[in-house]
């Protein structure tokens, strides 16, 4: 089964093919020669997610999904929130984003903060939302050299690392976006097997 990833984040996509197995093959947007940005404008995780899942549904017809990810940081109001990736600017600096929650953080002893994932599917033209969320807080600096985006300044809940300094199979077993794909697979599958 071929599935369309609205996404060329190859380090997302080498996580969810990861967690989906060899049943299911990703189709990212790089491989499909997508080169076209996909409207970012909604105002929520939600929105976002919806409105990319729309946009490739509506140019391939074939089952797609996307996933919109979002840091909400209790102290910050639940900044960067819908601004994650674009926090210190258009350019989607990964350093630049977490120096600039770094500072905004300093002497803040409030560290609480969550990753929020939310995926639409389409499927023969149905939307289906799963979300998924991981607690946790706020390092005082980077530390792992795993990962991407937030990943080498947040530690989850319950946990001394950061994800940056875990292996992908260790922050697959509770991050955010894990727990949003694992309902994801669950329902393609459930769904595969009853229309097989």
């Amino acid at each position: 089964m071929k599935i369309i990833f609205a996404s060329h984040n190859q380090n997302k996509v080498k996580e969810i093919q990861n967690l989906l197995g060899n049943e299911i093959q990703l189709l990212s947007l790089t491989e499909l020669g997508h080169e076209e940005d996909i409207p970012e404008t909604a105002n929520t995780i939600e929105g976002n997610s919806q409105l990319k899942a729309k946009y490739i549904w509506e140019k391939y017809q074939m089952t797609c999904f996307a996933d919109d990810t979002g840091l909400e940081i209790e102290a910050l109001n639940g900044e960067p929130g819908v601004f994650s990736a674009r926090y210190a600017g258009d350019k989607k600096n990964d350093d630049a984003n977490m120096d600039k929650v770094l500072s905004k953080l300093s002497g803040n002893e409030n560290r609480n903060a969550r990753f929020k994932t939310v995926i639409t599917l389409i499927n023969e033209g149905q939307e289906f939302q799963f979300t998924g969320i991981v607690n946790g807080e706020i390092g005082l600096r980077k530390v792992g050299q795993n990962g991407f985006g937030y990943d080498p300044i947040f530690v989850p809940e319950k946990q001394v690392r950061t994800f940056a300094e875990m292996t992908l199979n260790e922050k697959n077993l509770f991050s955010h976006r894990a727990r949003a794909f694992h309902q994801l697979v669950k329902f393609i599958t459930e769904y595969k097997g009853n229309n097989s």
